[in-house]
């Protein structure tokens, strides 16, 4: 009932069926898509397509954990929403994707094949406008969420991204300060996308191909 009302607005529903990962505090492992899909939609082509896309080299890499994975019905559909959760304002990072000096060449090559993936996906993103600037060398975090949303669309599956603020969480002040309250998210946010993703695109309908998808 949490998320139906963090989704008002977007033709979201949920049935006996619906799967959610992380389970809780005894099942904490994170989802990673092309591991987690063929156990929920195993017909469809996505899953496979999706690691082809992002890795050259699939042996030790990975593509990206998801904080909170939930199947809903979206528009009517199969679809996902994909959490990002963050509680402080280091998490926000603003660097590229890094690589070290002593990678090895398949590392290079998984390196310069997630480069193409997200350039890929910022051509999707700039068919509806123009202002995306998503990339690998910088706001890694934020650019790989926006480029797996926007591939699942194009592949057929709707999609909802959320960026979810935990606000006083005085328990990690080691590691920077926390949001304080709702404002102060807002605030990390608009600074946070700013240059990289128009605020005008959230929390609307956004078609990829016919399929919706929504930040």
């Amino acid at each position: 009932s949490e998320l139906e009302e963090m989704l008002s607005g977007i033709p979201v529903s949920f049935d006996a069926d619906t799967r959610v990962l992380p389970k809780g505090h005894d099942y904490p492992n994170e989802a990673k898509l092309d591991g987690f899909g063929p156990t929920w939609l195993q017909e469809h082509s996505a899953w496979g397509a999706l690691r082809e896309w992002w890795l050259v080299h699939t042996h030790g890499a990975n593509t990206p954990n998801w904080d909170l994975l939930v199947t809903c019905s979206l528009d009517g559909n199969p679809g996902l929403i994909l959490v990002e959760a963050q509680a402080n304002w280091p998490e926000l990072g603003r660097r590229g994707k890094p690589l070290s000096q002593d990678a090895s060449p398949k590392s290079h090559e998984n390196h310069k094949q997630i480069g193409a993936a997200i350039d890929e996906a910022r051509a999707g993103w700039q068919e509806i406008d123009p202002d995306v600037q998503i990339s690998r060398d910088s706001h890694y975090q934020l650019s790989t969420r926006l480029a797996f949303t926007w591939k699942l669309a194009s592949l057929g599956i709707p999609t909802v991204l959320v960026y979810l603020g935990f606000t006083g969480d005085e328990g990690i002040r080691d590691v920077g300060d926390p949001f304080l309250d709702a404002d102060d998210w807002y605030k990390a946010m608009r600074d946070y996308t700013k240059g990289v993703f128009p605020g005008h695109l959230l929390e609307k309908r956004l078609d990829v191909r016919g399929t919706p998808m929504w930040v």
